[in-house]
């Protein structure tokens, strides 16, 4: 494709000695002989590139004027500009390319010289402008996957309800508390009311506030310097700071140390943050979306969370609910499951009897949607001839506690492994203290971050 080139010079010979040399690599030349004209042309034009002089009728030597030119074409475009000048300086050349030239000439040129630079940034053009397209491309594609990756199963009333909430809140910018049981789904949710908003072009980043130690709480939220403490060898960007202009996901926030609340209250009010060891303060443009499984009110009361932070937080308070109450998500939940398992292990299409399906369906599944794909995960495993049957669901009864003692005949099943019985237990723990992690570590002599390990470990 023929690219078009735009002279500016007061000096018409030059111009014609430019036009002529350049006619014979098939450039289409155009030309103008002001910096006002300059600067109208091109907002009607488009142009591959700019040859420009520095200097004109107001200014015969310096290279000012130029160089104000060059900065009111870099306010309307990025189209590549070579500068030319009779009166080069070292001096004079550094600063136009500071101030966005791509390439210096000195006046009287050398025709190769001078069509070599051409060339070279046409070039260089080309290559970045392909290069951001590509970029384009490939954020819409991973906008597109995302979104797929995000897919929220709703066919029972409470889902549906949730979900038109959520489409009202499409144009919000208002925090978002999310609470529900462990294994609902509240990281998901998230990640869908992130696609679904005006922010779904920038960042989603999340973070367990849990699972962060008191030491370094402000270095993972806000950042650091290098230096600011021993072992802090580089500057690195807080959770705060990857987010900017989009969301940032607090999970597990009712587990967040009280002795952080303040900080991070501060940083959500003001709308600001400081990373440690830096004197600039950063702007936090953000959205912030929280998710617990305990009893905010109860932690208020018993002093172990601000009021004045759970009020910040929960502007907009969204309840997702348990798999027991939502029964007709679990078909439709199963066969997702079960696509995605497929398409991960290239595995022929694999089915469940009506036995199995009734099976999942009579459950009351304490663990949630968390613990529905892990049963379904092993079945796949366990199934013959591409059908799961009820024998292949690996399913833990939920024992009530109302049951009282366990007789011989209530007994845990004895196929169950070390792993699957310590699972249990967590999952029966947490249900006891109603989600409470402070709590359930303690009562099982768990450190906190023992306790975490063990949830990473059972994916719970």
């Amino acid at each position: 494709m023929t690219k078009s080139i735009l002279v500016a010079d007061d000096n018409l010979d030059i111009i014609t000695s430019i036009e002529l040399l350049l006619a014979e690599y098939d450039y289409i030349v155009s030309s103008v002989t002001t910096p006002v004209a300059l600067l109208n042309i091109i907002k009607t034009s488009h142009f591959d590139l700019i040859l420009m002089d520095l200097n004109y009728q107001l200014d015969s030597t310096s290279g000012q004027e130029g160089l104000t030119l060059l900065a009111n074409i870099r306010d309307i475009s990025d189209v590549p500009v070579v500068v030319m000048t009779g009166w080069a300086t070292v001096e004079l050349a550094i600063t136009a390319l500071q101030q966005g030239a791509n390439d210096f000439i000195q006046k009287p040129w050398q025709n190769e010289h001078l069509v070599n630079s051409i060339e070279t940034q046409l070039a260089l053009s080309s290559s970045q402008q392909l290069s951001k397209k590509l970029t384009v491309e490939n954020q819409h594609l991973r906008n597109k996957l995302e979104a797929m990756s995000c897919k929220v199963i709703a066919q029972s009333v409470p889902m549906k309800n949730l979900l038109a909430q959520i489409e009202q809140l499409r144009e919000s910018n208002s925090s978002i508390l999310l609470t529900g049981e462990n294994g609902t789904g509240k990281t998901l949710l998230a990640r869908y009311i992130h696609l679904h908003s005006q922010r779904t072009q920038q960042p989603f980043v999340s973070i367990n506030m849990g699972a962060v130690a008191d030491g370094v709480f402000e270095s993972e939220l806000f950042g650091h310097k290098k230096g600011a403490f021993t072992g802090a060898l580089g500057n690195r960007k807080g959770r705060f700071e990857l987010a900017q202009h989009g969301t940032l996901f607090l999970d597990e926030i009712g587990n967040t140390p009280l002795s952080q609340q303040a900080k991070l209250l501060s940083v959500i009010e003001e709308k600001t943050f400081t990373p440690v060891g830096d004197n600039q303060i950063h702007n936090a443009d953000i959205r912030i979306i929280c998710a617990t499984n305990v009893n905010l009110a109860n932690a208020i009361a018993e002093g172990q969370f601000r009021q004045d932070l759970f009020y910040r937080l929960n502007t907009i308070e969204l309840h997702i609910p348990s798999l027991r109450e939502r029964k007709e998500d679990i078909v439709p939940l199963v066969e997702n499951m079960l696509e995605k398992l497929i398409d991960e292990h290239d595995f022929a299409p694999i089915r469940l009897s009506s036995a199995a399906m009734e099976k999942l369906q009579n459950h009351h599944w304490p663990g949630n949607i968390r613990e529905l794909n892990h049963c379904i995960e092993r079945a796949v495993f366990m199934s013959q001839n591409n059908v799961i049957d009820a024998q292949h669901l690996h399913i833990i009864q939920d024992i009530q506690a109302s049951q009282g003692p366990l007789s011989d005949s209530q007994a845990l099943p004895i196929d169950l492994t070390l792993d699957e019985l310590e699972r249990q237990a967590i999952i029966e723990r947490l249900k006891y203290f109603s989600g409470n992690v402070k709590k359930t570590a303690t009562s099982l002599g768990l450190s906190r971050s023992g306790y975490y390990r063990r949830i990473e470990k059972f994916n719970l």
